[in-house]
C-alpha cells in the first residue's frame, strides 16, 4: 500500500497504480531508467499495471525488468478497458496516471489522478480532472515514494 499525505487531512491509502504507457511512462517507446526503478520500488508496496496500446514486442523490450503487469489494449476500445479495470480492481484504492484524452473517463473515477505534460503534450480537459500534474513521468513516481513532496504540494 502507497500512502499520500495531505495535511489537515486524512491520508490517502491506494493499493494498485495505473499508468499509461504512450506518452505518459514512454516518450517515443523510449522509458527513462529512473522511471523503471522507480516503479520497482513502487511494485514492493503496491501492484502496478503498465496500460498500452502498443505492439506487445516493442513494449515488453522496454519495460524489462519491470516489476509491473502490462494490460494490452485494443484500439478504438482503449478508454473503456482501462475504465473497466480500474472499476474491476476498486477506483477508490488507485492511482491513475495519463497524459490523453482516452484517460479523462479513467481519472474521473480513480481515488487519486495524476496528469504528465510530456514532450507529446496532454488534453486540457485531463489536467482539469487531474488532483495533480507533472511535466515527467519521473517526478511523478518521485511524488509517490518521497512524502515531504506530498506536503509541499497538497499541503493547506
Amino acid at each position: 500500500m502507497i500512502t499520500i499525505l495531505r495535511p489537515g487531512q486524512e491520508p490517502l491509502e491506494f493499493d494498485f497504480i495505473l499508468i499509461d504507457f504512450e506518452g505518459t511512462l514512454a516518450s517515443d517507446r523510449r522509458i527513462h531508467p529512473k522511471a523503471k526503478d522507480k516503479i520497482n520500488l513502487l511494485s514492493k508496496r503496491t501492484k502496478i499495471y503498465i496500460l498500452t496500446k502498443g505492439e506487445k514486442e516493442r513494449v515488453e523490450e522496454a519495460l524489462r525488468r519491470v516489476k509491473a503487469e502490462i494490460i494490452y489494449l485494443r484500439e478504438g476500445e482503449a478508454s473503456k478497458q482501462k475504465l473497466d479495470l480500474l472499476l474491476n480492481v476498486g477506483a477508490s484504492r488507485a492511482v491513475v496516471v495519463g497524459n490523453g484524452i482516452d484517460d479523462v473517463p479513467l481519472m474521473k473515477e480513480a481515488g487519486f489522478r495524476m496528469a504528465i505534460i510530456g514532450k507529446e503534450g496532454t488534453s486540457i480537459e485531463l489536467i482539469q480532472t487531474a488532483d495533480i500534474v507533472f511535466t515527467n513521468i519521473v517526478d511523478a513516481l518521485d511524488f509517490l515514494l518521497k512524502p515531504l513532496r506530498q506536503k509541499a504540494t497538497l499541503g493547506l
